[in-house]
């Protein structure tokens, strides 16, 4: 009975089958059928109230998608807007979650004929291959410095770095990038723009269209965002950071339609 109540209740507020609510719909159910009081704010209730709290976190969290509620849960906000998603993003790779990311790109960029898929060295690499996997294109990504195995004419571009505080030259070769190219651009986060810019700067003078640009992660209270939309390209962000509290730990999400 609880099962069929929560599932009902859940599906009302998110608009999903239970199959894929969040750890507090499976608590309130084992809860509920098993009959045990829940102890919250430091009092012991009945299962009947525990339902209505859990369902109340339920709204909370169906609130966030996939993306906000882990960096919710995982993320660590450090002094200067530092936002830390090493353990699950751009050091240690959660590979389920990467292929969620690579999905959900290619649902919104689905209308678009991106014939391949450009980024930066080194933490877009390993999101934009998984965006490619999805287009079933190839990836290209810009190398923040020349080596010796890179020969022939280049396309460069200056970046300047928010995350390491300097300045890089990017290069893509001639041979990965054209006037025939349609470009879905991929980077993992956005603060001030300038890793971006880069990249437009680069497939403007391909010649090659840019059909839009991905980012994991947007840092809303920077100017990025602004700067890239004003120049009037298509930016989707799967999550949109428009504060954080170093002292407290909270992330606040923009809300997305």
């Amino acid at each position: 009975m609880f099962s069929n109540f929560y599932t009902t209740a859940a599906e009302a507020i998110s608009g999903h089958s239970a199959h894929f609510l969040p750890r507090y719909a499976a608590e309130s159910v084992e809860n509920a059928e098993s009959g045990r009081s829940l102890s919250f704010f430091g009092k012991t209730t009945d299962i009947f109230a525990a339902l209505c709290y859990n369902t109340f976190k339920l709204q909370e969290v169906l609130a966030m998608n996939f993306l906000e509620e882990r960096i919710a849960r995982d993320g660590i906000v450090k002094a200067g807007n530092v936002l830390k998603v090493d353990s699950f993003l751009n050091h240690q790779m959660d590979i389920a979650l990467m292929e969620e990311i690579g999905r959900e790109f290619h649902r919104r960029f689905a209308d678009k004929p991106v014939t391949k898929v450009l980024t930066i060295e080194a933490s877009g690499i390993g999101i934009a291959c998984f965006v490619a996997k999805e287009f079933g294109v190839p990836m290209v990504f810009a190398k923040k410095s020349k080596s010796i195995n890179i020969e022939g004419e280049m396309y460069i571009a200056e970046v300047e770095s928010f995350t390491h505080k300097n300045k890089n030259q990017i290069i893509v070769s001639k041979k990965f990038l054209g006037a025939e190219d349609h470009l879905l651009i991929i980077d993992d986060f956005l603060a001030n723009g300038c890793a971006l810019q880069g990249l437009i700067s680069i497939a403007e003078e391909a010649g090659a269209t840019i059909e839009g640009l991905g980012i994991v992660i947007e840092k809303g209270f920077q100017i990025g965002g602004r700067v890239i939309r004003n120049l009037g390209y298509r930016l989707e962000s799967l999550a949109i950071v428009d504060a954080m509290d170093p002292e407290t730990g909270v992330i606040t999400f923009r809300e997305q339609v």
